[in-house]
């Protein structure tokens, strides 16, 4: 399976896809009316689960693997963020059990694909797009 051979933009990109569904579910819940007044957690969360995303794609975009791999567990680290904060949230009782079991659940299983997707480049001989001979580009576009 050549996944970097087949996926042309970030936006096809599972990982990518359930950070967004992560992305929008901490969105809600911090939208949420005790959780919007402590801005300082409300502002911290929003911008890990955001860049959980963001990263993915920057790293896609550099069209190689090594910087890709590496966007990539910037990714994984700021789901650390997201499920830590997700417990402040919790104790701090801005989150219900439900809402908390769910972000825990998904930033877990999300993290978990993001380390077999790392270990798939780290092991794929292809090395990205910026790394095709100019005839290889060209055929492929």
């Amino acid at each position: 399976m050549h996944v970097m051979a087949t996926v042309h933009k970030f936006e096809d990109l599972e990982v990518w896809q359930k950070a967004r569904e992560i992305n929008k579910y901490v969105f809600v819940l911090t939208n949420k009316e005790k959780f919007s007044k402590d801005y300082a957690l409300k502002d911290q969360i929003k911008r890990a689960s955001g860049s959980v995303m963001d990263n993915i794609a920057e790293g896609f975009e550099r069209g190689g693997n090594k910087e890709f791999i590496n966007f990539l567990t910037f990714s994984k680290g700021s789901l650390g963020e997201v499920r830590s904060q997700s417990y402040r949230a919790f104790d701090y009782e801005y989150i219900t059990q439900a809402e908390f079991d769910f972000l825990i659940k998904e930033s877990v299983s999300l993290s978990e694909r993001l380390g077999k997707f790392i270990s798939y480049l780290r092991n794929s001989e292809f090395k990205g797009v910026k790394f095709k001979k100019d005839s290889e580009k060209n055929n492929n576009e």
